[in-house]
């Protein structure tokens, strides 16, 4: 059963950029997609960003496509999300999510969730 610790949050100027790192431990998610959720001050948990098992498919909330890339290497159990032109509405902690599941087009996370990491953008 595998355990998920997000890194690389932290406090960027709008037009920035950050990385964040999903790192699986206690077992491969190689078989499962992964996705990104996040929660900003006040709001519900928000889905951002999913990839399938293999690569080769990902989805993308509409508020940060052709700003954030998900990608992940199965190898080393690793699941990325590269943010780009960060605006201060991306303020919020991001959520590594296993195996979250899709019904029509709606992204819903699972029960097994890193302890998120914090992304601050500042105006």
């Amino acid at each position: 059963q595998v355990q998920l610790l997000e890194s690389g949050g932290g406090l960027v100027q709008a037009g920035g950029s950050l990385r964040l790192s999903c790192a699986a431990s206690g077992s491969t998610f190689r078989g499962y997609p992964m996705g990104w959720f996040r929660q900003a001050p006040g709001k519900d948990r928000e889905f951002v960003a999913t990839i399938s098992w293999h690569g080769y498919s990902t989805y993308y909330a509409d508020a940060v496509k052709g700003r954030f890339t998900i990608s992940r290497d199965n190898a080393k159990n690793i699941l990325i999300l590269q943010m780009n032109n960060l605006k201060p509405e991306d303020t919020a902690v991001y959520y590594c999510n296993k195996n979250p599941t899709q019904s029509g087009t709606k992204w819903s996370p699972s029960p097994y969730w890193g302890q998120g990491t914090q992304v601050t953008v500042s105006s």
